[in-house]
């Protein structure tokens, strides 16, 4: 018998969002963990809302939301608020019900300067690195530290000369008009970006382009590749030497440390800084004028970093394509730095539930 196409609405729904969602499904585990680290974070929330006035949406809800869209690569928040309205899946994760209305984009922009005055995506971060160390997946004694460049929030026509000389002349008109910058000569001494004043101009190598840019660090441990430290500094040449040695002077403990890295920290600074921290340089040597030397590339620990330390490109990659922060969407260092963290926070996430899959 065929069956009936007709759509009846019904005047009551009696399921809800829990049971919809299978229970093997792969964010149950990355919810849990997210849930966990947002209640450590309790304490934070108490000194950011005031106990009295109209209740504001949950910063726990905002949070999730966030997650999700690193998680599932939404460009946007107001795309992310058409997903909640009608997905049944981030309805659950973010810890709606089915006829909770779904808040305006704006909310995220209204709370944006609360969160980073809280530094709530550092404490985030923490709470997740924190159960990875409870759960015995992360090393304490062998780590890698590399960096990368995040395209800036602002193109090469937002750049300004900072002694206010004459610019070439715009033609064309519009939102987007044309304009003839060859023959001018631009860097970091002499222009400045209107959008963005904080990005600098930066290129991958020799040959490439320059692009307005963030320098985005990380630092992994070698036993499962998860992020244990992540900075975000201005696009200057010695950036991920100084955001290098920070994040190593914050890893806990007074033992000895190994780090593994690329041939751009094959250089005295870092290799006698990270000395003086207990941390012993296992840097790619250059092919000339480098300073690590035999004593430290004879040791088989050696060689097992250096196979070690490219897992923190599968980092990066993760970041910029799935979290889609190869351009970032935000502008100010403050505020790339948080999303940034966050988005480090994220991977952490996906890649404990990973682990725990494999080792159960």
């Amino acid at each position: 018998m065929r069956g009936n196409d007709q759509l009846q609405d019904t005047m009551f729904s009696y399921v809800s969002p829990e049971q919809r969602v299978p229970q093997d499904h792969p964010l149950r585990p990355i919810r849990k963990m997210a849930n966990q680290a947002l209640h450590d974070l309790s304490r934070r929330w108490a000194k950011l809302y005031s106990p009295i006035g109209r209740p504001s949406i949950a910063p726990e809800k905002l949070l999730r939301a966030l997650l999700l869209q690193l998680l599932y690569s939404v460009r946007s928040e107001r795309m992310l608020m058409e997903q909640l309205d009608y997905n049944l899946l981030f309805r659950w994760f973010v810890g709606l019900n089915m006829d909770d209305p779904v808040w305006d984009a704006t909310v995220f922009s209204q709370n944006r300067d609360r969160l980073l005055a809280g530094d709530i995506a550092q404490a985030f971060f923490e709470a997740v690195v924190k159960q990875a160390r409870a759960a015995g997946l992360m090393s304490n004694e062998h780590f890698s530290v590399d960096g990368t460049l995040i395209e800036a929030w602002a193109g090469q026509k937002s750049l300004r000369s900072t002694d206010g000389g004459n610019e070439p002349p715009a033609t064309g008109g519009g939102r987007n008009p044309e304009v003839n910058y060859h023959s001018q000569k631009r860097s970091n001494d002499t222009h400045v970006s209107k959008t963005d004043p904080e990005a600098m101009l930066a290129r991958k190598g020799q040959g490439r382009e320059s692009k307005l840019c963030y320098a985005g660090h990380l630092l992994t441990e070698n036993r499962n590749g998860l992020v244990v430290g992540a900075e975000l500094t201005h696009a200057y040449g010695n950036a991920e030497t100084h955001a290098a040695l920070l994040m190593i002077e914050q890893i806990d403990g007074d033992h000895a440390i190994t780090v593994g890295g690329d041939k751009g920290f094959d250089n005295r600074e870092f290799i006698s800084e990270a000395r003086g921290m207990k941390a012993r340089a296992h840097v790619a040597a250059k092919k000339s004028c480098g300073a690590v030397d035999s004593r430290t590339t004879r040791h088989e620990g050696y060689r097992i970093s250096q196979r070690k330390r490219k897992r923190i490109e599968e980092v990066f990659g993760w970041v910029k394509t799935v979290a889609l922060l190869r351009k970032t969407r935000h502008r100010g260092r403050e505020r790339v730095k948080w999303i940034f963290v966050f988005a480090a926070a994220a991977y952490n996430l996906v890649r404990m539930r990973k682990l725990a899959v494999a080792t159960a």
